[in-house]
């Protein structure tokens, strides 16, 4: 089985959330408003017991979402979210055996690196669109600059560090589609349930791409 191209969800939207689910609860409205501020391609990392519940809550509450979970560092991470209903699959860094789980999934994949040799390992499975994480500590924007010309057909979505200020600079780049990111969703307007900030910041976030 080929490994699927991920550009398409890449060209969705500019900034792909990354949400860390505590309440399944708040799944539901959460998603909602980040689709209805222009952000419909969500992350949802597995790194709470909740995670598959709110990724299965999120893809029958919010249809026009599309939901895929994050934090894959194992392959049986992935017959697992995909049970749940992930339409994607994220890892923060890919071993051989992940890499090669990943390309068997049957859905789009981000598959993480962070060093030119990962890159190129991964273009080598077939792999177009890499997740780069930790996008900051990781040399930023200057180092995927640097890739545009000796690795011209990967496309990245860099994670890690990024906010609303440091986000046009790496999206003006050639080679990144999008950007993962968690400012669009504050600790403090979850727990508060400030779905109408989180809305806004997700229409201030999708227009950072026009």
């Amino acid at each position: 089985m080929p490994v699927i191209d991920a550009r398409p969800l890449l060209a969705i939207s500019p900034v792909i959330p990354v949400l860390t689910i505590k309440d399944v609860a708040v799944a539901v409205p959460l998603a909602r408003a980040l689709a209805a501020g222009g952000l419909s391609v969500l992350e949802v990392t597995l790194r709470t017991p909740q995670a598959l519940e709110a990724i299965a809550a999120m893809r029958a509450g919010v249809p026009d979402a599309i939901v895929g979970a994050g934090t894959i560092t194992r392959p049986d991470d992935i017959s697992r979210a995909l049970a749940a209903g992930s339409q994607f699959l994220v890892s923060p860094g890919t071993p051989p055996e992940l890499a090669t789980a990943l390309a068997a999934a049957g859905v789009p994949v981000l598959p993480g690196c962070a060093t030119v040799s990962e890159a190129m390992a991964l273009a080598g499975r077939g792999f177009t669109c890499l997740k780069f994480f930790p996008a900051e500590p990781s040399g930023g924007v200057a180092f995927l600059k640097s890739l545009g010309g000796p690795l011209p057909g990967l496309a990245f979505c860099p994670t890690g560090g990024i906010d609303a200020a440091k986000a046009p600079a790496y999206l003006a780049l050639a080679n990144v589609g999008a950007v993962g990111g968690s400012w669009v969703v504050p600790e403090e307007a979850i727990a508060a349930g400030d779905f109408g900030r989180i809305e806004a910041l997700a229409r201030a976030a999708s227009a950072l791409r026009a």
